[in-house]
């Protein structure tokens, strides 16, 4: 426990000095952020067993969560065998077929002497709803004139003026570090405007989630506890069984209720704070990032929770599907001003792109990338097949297609191109990947093409960035074949963002102290480059240990992704993204010639850019399909609905 009592200040430092120590470490921590920033192995202690996991402690909650999945499905696979058996021996006997009943009795006795327990901890569906919420006259958060600055710093508004009202689903997009965090630190009022004011509705009640929310939760306390500890009986009367059907309607199971917090997933503890905002009447819900690290059940679970709740939303999120389902309204901050738009975030696309036509202010490049981006939100699916099996045909075009002429006046991401690939790029047989007793990859068969882009998806703890480990070399198969091409020059980036000097500034870290950058057979300057990224000016200058974790992001796609190579693993890029980095990215890998595998959660991402889909399940099966992840949903639905099995290869 070498954090308590120390300020953050000293654990700040601890963390950074224990991240770098070059010798083997062993720490006992109750702190999760402190354990995930400097660990790489997790031991677990429990009943009587230590188990050694790879990997910080919130991959050890995942994997455990995962492990729990899978020991269902084997225990239900177990009694549905006994039970068929069962049937089998009790109609012979009954028919007189006395040998065949006891030949398949004796099977039967061994099956149920070695049976697998039922595994305790369940996923329960979600059930509840939110309180009736008071309808308030507008407007419930009036904006008037108001201006804000850090100390020392240049405002982030000038004269905002905008109103909330009840029933509203705003969501807040800019580019990283315009303030939309801090806006929503106004409208809470944990911030005061330097001029203007914000004058909230006299009855109304806020209720405030961000990425740091799930800090209030005592890890060492099980829900149930922990929810009867904050909410007492001189506050709230409900008995002890209230509290266990109000927790089963938020997903908990009895043993899950009575389970420390720290044993958890994200998405469970996330569930514990909305629990905790939904037993107060709030009018306003301000979230800031809720579906960041949320796989796509807990991201669909939040969506429908949210359509339950009859106040009114203000969300930053860089998720487009949920900006496309959950949003009636985009407030888009930029230089300063707030630019309200009322529609989902297609719509906003549509509205950005007339008023930039009116305005005659927009460069041409911004305005072709809307246009790209409307009219793949307009396209069909079978259209969008269509274009993705294109980049197929044409990838030796894009091979030997000239290099941009001028890219120190370019605008955008560029990726440059590495040495021509050959006929084989990845090609993975009958891979099977496990730790310890856990089948993490089962089977694995499939073949990347030159010039395709695979999108690889699965849930939390499935083994797709195992899979990006055995393509690197970290790791290497238990059975079968992961071939990659002679030809092959693979460029990754990870998660960990572990590269970044914390010392240098953005420019320095980019360049190496060289004012040009080579890219392919061209020089750019280091500071163009540093601007396709999105750090223009004194940005340059920002030390990588101020960055948000979107900048960060940025710095490391640019640093990789300038070393140039034919085949880029990606895992997680979209996370804190702002949306005009996001479309940049995409454009840029539209273009590179090469193929690419990437890990994301970002649907709407994937969608954009990959002509193959790779969907990992929880049992360790996989199926390849040509197509997008939304031609892949369309596939499996047909597959499900005939009957089929879907861990198997596809093609169309």
């Amino acid at each position: 426990e070498p954090t308590n009592h120390l300020d953050l200040e000293a654990c700040v430092w601890l963390e950074e000095h224990l991240a770098s120590y070059p010798k083997c470490l062993l720490l006992v921590s109750h702190s999760q952020d402190f354990l995930n920033a400097v660990c790489t192995h997790t031991l677990w202690l429990s009943g009587r067993l230590l188990r050694l996991y790879g990997g910080n402690y919130a991959k050890f909650v995942q994997t455990v969560e995962e492990e729990e999945r899978l020991q269902l499905k084997v225990y239900e696979k177990q009694q549905a065998d006994i039970d068929k058996l069962s049937d089998f021996v009790r109609v012979n006997k009954a028919n007189g077929v006395a040998s065949s009943a006891k030949s398949k009795k004796k099977v039967l006795e061994k099956l149920e002497t070695g049976a697998v327990e039922k595994p305790k901890l369940r996923e329960p569906s979600l059930t509840f709803s939110f309180p009736e919420c008071s309808r308030l006259a507008p407007p419930v958060l009036p904006f008037d004139d108001v201006s804000f600055a850090y100390p020392g710093s240049e405002p982030l508004y000038e004269a905002l003026n905008f109103g909330v009202d009840c029933d509203s689903r705003i969501a807040l997009v800019g580019p990283n570090g315009c303030g939309k965090s801090t806006l929503l630190k106004l409208m809470s009022g944990e911030l005061s405007p330097t001029e203007g004011s914000v004058k909230k509705h006299q009855h109304c009640s806020l209720g405030l989630y961000h990425q740091h929310s799930t800090d209030v939760l005592d890890l060492d306390m099980a829900p149930l506890p922990f929810l009867r500890k904050v909410f007492p009986p001189s506050v709230v009367k409900h008995t002890e069984e209230w509290w266990r059907g109000y927790l089963a309607t938020f997903g908990f199971s009895p043993e899950q209720q009575q389970s420390p917090m720290g044993m958890l997933s994200h998405g469970q503890r996330s569930r514990i704070v909305f629990a905790m905002l939904a037993m107060k009447d709030h009018t306003v819900l301000l979230l800031d990032e809720p579906t960041n690290h949320l796989d796509a059940q807990s991201v669909a679970w939040l969506q429908s929770y949210l359509e339950g709740f009859k106040g009114t939303v203000v969300a930053i999120t860089h998720d487009r599907y949920f900006l496309e389902k959950s949003c009636g309204w985009i407030l888009e901050l930029e230089r300063g001003e707030g630019k309200p738009f009322e529609g989902n975030y297609a719509e906003w696309l549509e509205q950005k792109a007339e008023a930039m036509r009116q305005e005659r202010k927009a460069d041409s490049r911004l305005q072709k990338t809307l246009q790209s981006e409307l009219e793949w939100v307009r396209s069909s699916a079978k259209a969008r097949q269509t274009k993705s099996k294109a980049r197929l045909a044409r990838y030796e075009e894009m091979l030997d297609a000239p290099q941009k002429e001028e890219l120190s006046h370019s605008a955008s991401i560029y990726i440059p191109p590495g040495p021509r690939l050959g006929k084989q790029v990845v090609e993975a047989k009958g891979v099977r990947k496990g730790f310890g007793e856990r089948t993490l990859i089962d089977g694995l068969t499939f073949s990347l093409p030159p010039g395709g882009i695979v999108g690889v998806v699965g849930p939390n703890g499935a083994g797709k960035t195992t899979l990006v480990r055995m393509l690197t070399g970290e790791q290497a198969p238990d059975e079968g074949e992961l071939v990659v091409g002679e030809s092959v020059k693979m460029i990754c980036v990870d998660q960990s963002r572990e590269s970044l000097q914390g010392d240098n500034s953005v420019f320095e870290e980019l360049s190496a102290g060289l004012d040009t950058i080579t890219l392919g057979t061209q020089e750019v300057s280091s500071r163009a480059y540093c601007s396709w990224f999105g750090f223009t000016g004194q940005a340059q200058q920002k030390p990588l240990s101020k960055l948000s974790g979107g900048e960060r992001n940025r710095v490391q796609l640019a640093k990789v992704l300038k070393s140039g190579g034919n085949v880029l693993l990606l895992d997680e890029p979209t996370n804190d993204l702002d949306v005009d980095t996001l479309r940049s990215l995409e454009e840029a890998i539209g273009a590179f010639a090469g193929s690419a595998v990437i890990v994301s959660h970002d649907r709407w991402f994937l969608d954009r850019v990959c002509d193959h889909t790779l969907a990992f399940d929880a049992a360790g099966g996989a199926d390849f399909f040509e197509g997008s992840i939304s031609d892949y949903d369309a596939w499996r639905a047909r597959r499900h609905d005939s009957g089929e099995d879907c861990a198997t290869s596809a093609a169309g």
